[in-house]
């Protein structure tokens, strides 16, 4: 049937996106299935940023990136990558044009939400011993009680040495928990409020309940376990106060749903930005513009700390490379920063039908609908935001729709009722053109977040355009 003059109108001008899996071919679902097998296996390796750290390391390395510092001299084509105190990783594929035509930063972050040991955290208490935690990050704390924790992280000694720990990720591991209040006695509490529900200092790790056989010691459970880990790392109780021991989901990541169309894992905020980010980057052999990946530490909590992007490591990094490639002359670094374009790819809140009252339809991001562009963040007033100008916005926008990539425009939430931050505005601050750009996750900050495959692969196509633009 012919179509009426309505139907044609409203196609040509009506921003009618369809949802991701309603258009694509069997070859290309096939293709976004195989690429999100390695994103989950990615996943289940990496649960801190420094096991994050050190797989991109040899995932670098394997892909004929070489450390900086062991390179004398840069050119067009060659491969280089910095590792921030094991924290972060920049790397970068080096452009053939000069550099004050700018560069191609994609900036990522590896750390996400979880709960921390404090510096004195071990105690006994009623025939148990517990862990006391700090958490990090913006988490629901009453997410975090009832479910299966491991403990990952190093521990640092007086002498330097320094011992990786790792439990609970093995099926052959103990897990760990904290304990919520059965419900025959939890009337009183109910009265609690969402966000206190759980307090603070009530996120306390179940860790053992056997005692030391000795009537003369006072803390028969706490000397017990001290022993096990004196036995296994050679530690005592005054070297938890050097470590770096964060507990996490002891959950792997899963294909999610009858149709296995979706991924449910912790850390998707922001390891799917980082793994599509990277996979990007290892696919550029000879641009234009130089390509740089940041994947950051500290997001969560400010980005602050010299593993975080307020600090000058990033410039350094920058600093270096228009060194090695004997052009760092006085106020280039700035002509770099004011001349390039950067895509700030973190994630987003995306809508959540369950709960319809803190968003605004006709501007959320839907799962399933490809990569998310988001002019600004912020709060309320757009405080805190970094709002990309209508030319960059609309230069995205042509360099997506010139390589066939999804995208959706959104804000996050209605107006007021919340907000969030990226490293967007830092960068910013050096000059560079940078907009949000990532993917939509269903129970964000949560210890199983959800993303949609078909947007996990256009994220990385999406970069990969980017990149290569």
């Amino acid at each position: 049937m012919e179509k009426t003059k309505g139907e044609v109108l409203e196609e040509k001008l009506f921003d009618n996106k369809k949802f991701g899996f309603e258009i694509v071919t069997e070859e290309e679902t096939k293709n976004i299935m195989d690429f999100c097998e390695g994103y989950i296996d990615f996943l289940n390796n990496v649960k801190t940023e420094r096991e994050a750290a050190k797989e991109v390391e040899q995932i670098l390395i394997r892909n004929g990136f070489k450390e900086i510092s062991s390179i004398d001299k840069l050119a067009a084509g060659d491969k280089i990558y910095y590792v921030n105190r094991k924290k972060a990783v920049f790397a970068a594929v080096v452009g053939s044009l000069a550099v004050t035509e700018g560069f191609n930063l994609i900036g990522a972050h590896i750390d996400s939400p979880r709960l921390d040991l404090k510096p004195n955290p071990l105690y006994e208490d009623s025939g148990m011993a517990f862990l006391k935690t700090h958490y990090y990050g913006g988490i629901k704390k009453y997410q975090w009680v009832n479910i299966p924790l491991s403990i990952h992280g190093v521990i640092a000694k007086a002498n330097g040495d320094v011992i990786e720990v790792n439990i609970g990720e093995d099926e052959k591991d103990p897990v760990f928990t904290i304990n919520d209040l059965l419900p025959h006695l939890s009337r009183r509490l109910e009265d609690r409020k969402a966000d206190n529900a759980i307090e603070a200092e009530e996120l306390n790790v179940l860790v053992g309940s056997i005692p030391f056989n000795d009537e003369k010691v006072n803390e028969k459970i706490k000397l017990n376990i001290l022993k096990l880990l004196n036995e296994k790392y050679g530690i005592t109780e005054s070297d938890l106060a050097s470590a770096e021991l964060e507990l996490v989901p002891a959950l792997k990541a899963r294909s999610l749903g009858f149709d296995s169309s979706m991924i449910s894992a912790y850390g998707q905020d922001d390891r799917v930005c980082a793994y599509t980010s990277l996979e990007a980057l290892l696919n550029v052999s000879n641009p234009s513009r130089t390509a740089v990946c940041i994947l950051a530490d500290k997001e969560e909590v400010g980005s602050m700390g010299n593993t975080g992007m307020c600090s000058r490591n990033f410039e350094n990094f920058v600093f270096e490379i228009l060194e090695k490639m004997g052009v760092n002359t006085p106020g280039m670094l700035e002509k770099v920063f004011c001349n390039s374009k950067m895509l700030s790819a973190d994630v987003t809140g995306a809508y959540e039908p369950n709960f319809p009252s803190v968003f605004e339809k006709n501007n959320e991001s839907y799962i399933g609908k490809g990569i998310s562009v988001i002019k600004y963040t912020g709060s309320a007033s757009k405080g805190g935001a970094s709002d990309a100008n209508a030319e960059y916005v609309g230069f995205i926008r042509g360099l997506f729709e010139n390589n066939n990539i999804s995208y959706q425009i959104s804000e996050m939430g209605k107006i007021g009722v919340g907000g969030g931050g990226t490293i967007a505005y830092i960068l910013a601050d050096k000059g560079i053109d940078v907009i949000d750009c990532g993917v939509p996750v269903l129970a964000m900050h949560s210890p199983y977040e959800v993303t949609s495959k078909f947007d996990v692969y256009t994220a990385y196509k999406a970069y990969e355009a980017f990149y290569n633009n």
